[in-house]
């Protein structure tokens, strides 16, 4: 009865194996943080997310590409440890090319929302030993219903839809707000947005994001860097170039003189 409340005994008596000491994992420092996004507008889903990867206090890298594009209808967007996400994401990739290989059909929407959670699970020994964690989001185009749906994860593999809207990493709860503000009392809701303002709107939220949060990168356009959107509509997977981000960042967020 004293262990009453104990969620990791909980866990324990359930079958699952802690692997990695805590003591071992405060001695490696991991690359994370993150900002990702993904919201319902007309014609689709749009996904997207900064390109900063950290490790303590220290930026490591400026070029991380966190939305993966898994096959022709579906992305995964990565928010924590990104040698943990690659690797989640290559299985899916392969794993989604298997079964349509030899089933000679797509898996359903469901079954790859499945498969996400269950590689989530498997890595729980890591991510409570603090090497592993990754809250990811999950976005595509469900052929079969003809809708785009977005679901987002907790590192434990529960999985929640995000009926207008997800987010998730460090800068999620700036965006968070924004977003309700947006979709509630905006002179349209996101699901009525055209591909521009979409992508407008997902520059100006990652801006705030990195405003407020340091572990997110923004827009550096003496570098010509901008975060990854990518678009699924029906026809598939697309990625906006950079050179139409420097002109929707030009037109729609830079700060009026």
């Amino acid at each position: 009865m004293g262990m009453q409340g104990d969620f990791f005994q909980l866990l324990k008596e359930q079958g699952y194996q802690f692997g990695l000491p805590a003591a071992a994992a405060s001695d490696v420092e991991i690359p994370t943080a993150t900002t990702i996004l993904a919201f319902r507008y007309r014609d689709g889903v749009l996904v997207a997310g900064d390109r900063r990867a950290t490790a303590g206090n220290m930026v490591m890298y400026d070029r991380t590409d966190k939305v993966l594009e898994i096959d022709r209808h579906s992305v995964m967007a990565i928010a924590g440890v990104p040698a943990t996400a690659y690797e989640m994401a290559r299985i899916l990739e392969h794993s989604f090319k298997y079964y349509r290989r030899t089933q000679l059909q797509e898996l359903s929407f469901e079954g790859k929302l499945r498969a996400l959670s269950k590689l989530l699970k498997e890595n729980v020994a890591a991510a409570l030993a603090g090497t592993g964690a990754v809250a990811p989001i999950f976005a595509g185009y469900d052929v079969d219903q003809g809708v785009a749906k977005t679901y987002f994860y907790d590192i434990l593999g529960a999985e929640f839809e995000g009926v207008e809207y997800a987010v998730s990493g460090s800068g999620s709860p700036t965006i968070r707000g924004i977003l309700h503000y947006l979709n509630t009392w905006s002179e349209q809701p996101l699901s009525g947005m055209v591909e521009e303002q979409a992508a407008i709107q997902a520059l100006r939220l990652l801006t705030c994001a990195a405003e407020f949060d340091s572990a997110t990168g923004g827009v550096n356009r003496e570098a010509n860097l901008y975060p990854v959107i990518k678009l699924i509509t029906q026809d598939g997977v697309r990625t906006v170039p950079d050179a139409d981000l420097k002109q929707t960042f030009e037109a729609g967020v830079s700060r009026r003189a």
